[in-house]
């Protein structure tokens, strides 16, 4: 059986126990605060970054992991005889996937590494996480799991409903008018992502209370797609009360539908862009 290596940028949002039934190892983007750079959850946790922004109204600046980062990383393992299997954030969304092609062609990794394009972010690329890890239990080659997974990229489905657009603003990606007319007539907007590239695009503009909208986003979502996939359902968010959490839950537990529904707390990097009351459900169709 071949020697496969599953890793993933920090921005899959798959951590924890469930990280661990994967087996995989994550990649930290970088985040720039105040002129020092941190890895994505190494030596900086999203609460940092919402406490900076509280004080000054500033936001970090985040960086892709270069090709030399995935050299040094993957060129140990490679000697080792291991062939790497490593989903990268969206290429719409960050250099990271192009510098993971160019390091993989470099003479130290001879080939060995499989970059691949999940065209998505947070937990939608964590589900080809998940994906990956259950191939390589079946003892597929790296080839062979690198073709099956891109193949499941279109069938990946994340979006996000964003509370507060205090971060877009300050990020550049709406103005202070837009946010003060959104803000005073409760409007929230949804946030989805288109998985030809991971590019990100404003869907539906709910209004009203949260815990409403909410119930209202999830049961859209779902009725948009057929064919969804029953076996694992992603709750991601940036930092949101725990009750909102629940809400959501609660009403993915009302469908008796999804074997599995996983909670996720969101990277430093995607949080820095949404701010935290944002959350999505993130779900593979067949």
């Amino acid at each position: 059986m071949a020697k496969i290596f599953l890793s993933a940028d920090s921005t899959c949002d798959v951590s924890g126990r469930l990280l661990e039934r994967c087996k995989a190892e994550l990649m930290p983007l970088h985040i720039v605060l105040d002129d020092k750079s941190y890895d994505d959850g190494v030596d900086i946790k999203p609460d940092d970054i919402y406490e900076n922004f509280a004080k000054t109204g500033r936001l970090p600046k985040t960086a892709a992991i270069n090709t030399q980062e995935y050299i040094d990383r993957f060129k140990p393992l490679v000697e080792e005889g291991y062939d790497i299997i490593h989903i990268n954030l969206g290429s719409a969304i960050s250099s990271s996937y192009q510098n993971c092609v160019t390091a993989s062609k470099s003479k130290e990794l001879d080939g060995h590494v499989y970059p691949i394009n999940s065209c998505n972010l947070s937990s939608g690329s964590g589900h080809l996480v998940i994906e990956a890890a259950k191939r390589i239990e079946k003892g597929l080659s790296a080839a062979e799991i690198s073709e099956e997974i891109k193949a499941l990229v279109p069938k990946c489905h994340s979006s996000f409903i964003i509370d507060k657009l205090d971060y877009l603003r300050a990020g550049g990606r709406c103005s202070t008018l837009a946010m003060l007319g959104a803000n005073l007539l409760k409007l929230k907007p949804c946030i989805e992502v288109d998985n030809k590239d991971g590019s990100m695009t404003v869907g539906k503009k709910y209004r009203g209370r949260l815990e409403t909208v909410l119930v209202q986003y999830v049961h859209e979502q779902l009725e948009r797609y057929e064919n969804i996939r029953n076996d694992k359902i992603f709750i991601t968010h940036a930092g949101i009360g725990d009750e909102y959490v629940e809400i959501v839950r609660n009403e993915l537990e009302k469908l008796h539908y999804f074997t599995e529904i996983f909670i996720e707390r969101a990277s430093c990097t995607i949080s820095s862009h949404c701010g935290s009351g944002t959350l999505g459900i993130l779900f593979m169709t067949e």
